[in-house]
């Protein structure tokens, strides 16, 4: 883990305060002080900060939040606008959102003070439950590609715009529910595996449909119920076994694909060498049985 991280991870500071710390001489290791802020921290390495050594975090939290409107998911805004960290309690300064809900999205997002289970839930195909209102009402076209996906070249339309991604590909959605029709407009409730850039926005701006309202209300068998908004909730004894589940499982995955990936290189080297050796080992001379 990299040293800012794990600084981050086992302790009240952020990744850019730890910066500072490393840059200001705080951060030692065996008394040597560490000034390299790419410097990977080994299993059994101890780090001290300011002189006491830092505890590794070995618990696991994680906490629901239903995010407001109008509310960043970073630590800061250089137009000074409010954050997630502006609206949550102290105590949770230091902890990671697995993923994002942009600016004028709301609902569900789950923060925890472990990388590894943010890291993991982030690159998950868990899926992600959504109420989307859009400004037209549904096509066929649309429907259409819900259900088999969608490959765009240009998949600006509802980005960001500094937005760096052009192409984007959507796979097909787990689920969708259209639950209300009009004239200008339908409500859907759709589940996706991915969590993609403005994903959904994305997608319906390809239709010439702008989301007007889009509101995470699960991820991962974890719902939002009725959390009020602006408000957190601790996991239950339940989502902590299941998020312990998952872990272990994605664990014993990482494993055997190390080993199948050091077993085919293995192979290849073996392939390799033999190959070489019928490539550089001289040719017999063809014997002739003596005439009889």
């Amino acid at each position: 883990m990299r040293l800012n991280k794990y600084i981050s991870h086992h302790s009240k500071y952020s990744r850019r305060e730890a910066d500072m710390l490393i840059e200001a001489g705080e951060v030692t290791l065996n008394k040597k002080v560490l000034k390299d802020f790419a410097y990977e921290v080994n299993e059994d390495e101890h780090i001290y900060l300011k002189g006491k050594m830092i505890k590794k975090n070995t618990e696991l939290t994680v906490v629901v939040y239903n995010k407001p409107k109008g509310v960043l998911v970073t630590k800061k805004d250089d137009r000074g606008r409010t954050t997630i960290y502006h609206k949550l309690p102290g105590k949770y300064r230091h902890f990671i959102p697995v993923g994002r809900l942009d600016y004028a999205s709301e609902g569900l997002l789950l923060l925890t003070d472990n990388t590894e289970a943010a890291t993991a839930l982030m690159e998950s195909g868990l899926d992600r439950t959504y109420n989307i209102k859009i400004d037209k009402p549904i096509t066929q076209e649309i429907i259409t590609a819900m259900q088999e996906g969608l490959v765009l070249d240009d998949a600006r339309a509802g980005a960001h715009e500094k937005s760096k991604i052009y192409s984007m590909e959507f796979a097909p959605f787990a689920r969708y529910e259209i639950r209300a029709e009009g004239k200008s407009f339908t409500k859907l409730r759709v589940t996706i595996t991915e969590g993609k850039n403005r994903e959904l926005r994305r997608f319906f701006a390809h239709f010439d449909a702008t989301v007007l309202d889009l509101k995470r209300v699960a991820f991962g068998g974890v719902e939002l119920n009725n959390l009020p908004t602006d408000k957190t909730r601790y996991f239950t004894r339940k989502e902590y076994d299941d998020l312990h589940q998952f872990l272990k499982r994605r664990r014993v995955n990482a494993e055997i694909e190390m080993k199948n990936t050091a077993n085919a290189r293995r192979q290849e080297e073996r392939n390799a060498h033999i190959k070489k050796l019928k490539e550089t080992q001289p040719l017999k001379p063809k014997t002739s049985k003596p005439k009889e």
